[in-house]
């Protein structure tokens, strides 16, 4: 039961916010910042904020810690949301209302409960998407996202079973609200919980890969995304769990999804250069609020 739970739930939210990035991106154009084109520079200074960020993270005081991520998932909704709600007031009141809505059902119900979970996703889900798009619609390139995923895969082995930081990061924001991470939970004994980062590297390969090579990109990152992003991690997770009778503190999606995203780009690129920005069409314009 355990296991077809977990399944569905990680299958589900993964293919969520591929979805609704690919949604954003067919109908919102986000204005699209000076920086230029997306080099190795770039995705060397990413890796150095992804590289520093937990450090941040588990630096701060734990009551402090809910606070600067409140303050970061009411930043990217700000950033993203603004071409869909241009009056300010009224986008910081439905802001105001999300971020709400997950303290109060962690106080009303619990860290562990369905609730508190169901809203912090819907939080989480909205900044990945915000973020997806304002990256992609930025200038990053379906080949900048697969050497940051494949960056990402020896990073999150790393600090998953050399240097256990990742674990680190996730018990310190244990018993806190707005938790960087979607997923349910059922009682005690039925739960599946997704990264943050995993989600938002399913959205940026999906959206890169289907904004460079149309419907052929997009089948691709969803079928790499189920399979690799979502299957595969709980697959290795229970195997492992049945063969030496304990289940492993942690397996990073990411050592499965990089390096089959970095393939599936090597595939992809065989069929000519990568479509920019100027060559896509809105599906439909869409008017601010």
């Amino acid at each position: 039961m355990t296991v077809f739970f977990q399944l569905a739930v990680t299958t589900a939210l993964a293919l969520a916010v591929c979805a609704g990035a690919i949604a954003y991106f067919r109908s919102v154009r986000t204005p699209r910042p000076p920086l230029g084109v997306f080099n190795g520079r770039d995705i060397f200074l990413m890796m150095g904020f992804v590289l520093a960020l937990p450090y941040v993270y588990l630096a701060l005081p734990g009551a402090t810690l809910p606070v600067v991520l409140a303050l970061v998932f009411a930043g990217g909704l700000s950033v993203g949301y603004a071409p869909l709600v241009g009056d300010g007031r009224l986008r910081w009141a439905l802001i105001a209302a999300l971020i709400a809505s997950v303290l109060v059902c962690h106080r009303a119900f619990g860290e562990t409960a369905a609730p508190y979970w169901v809203a912090n996703s819907c939080v989480v889900g909205l900044v990945v998407v915000s973020a997806t798009n304002l990256n992609v619609q930025g200038g990053m390139r379906l080949r900048n996202v697969a050497w940051f995923l494949l960056a990402l895969a020896a990073y999150d082995a790393f600090f998953a079973w050399v240097v256990p930081l990742t674990e680190e990061l996730s018990d310190a924001v244990q018993g806190y609200p707005y938790a960087p991470a979607a997923g349910l939970r059922i009682g005690e004994d039925l739960g599946a919980v997704v990264g943050m980062g995993d989600l938002l590297a399913y959205a940026l390969f999906t959206t890169a890969a289907y904004k460079a090579y149309g419907k052929a990109g997009l089948r691709t990152g969803v079928a790499l995304v189920a399979l690799f992003g979502a299957v595969t991690p709980v697959a290795v997770l229970h195997l492992v769990t049945a063969v030496t009778g304990e289940a492993p503190a942690l397996i990073p999606a990411q050592v499965f999804f990089g390096p089959a995203a970095f393939l599936g780009h090597q595939v992809l690129r065989r069929r000519g250069p990568e479509r920019r920005m100027v060559e896509v069409t809105l599906r439909r314009t869409v008017m601010p609020v």
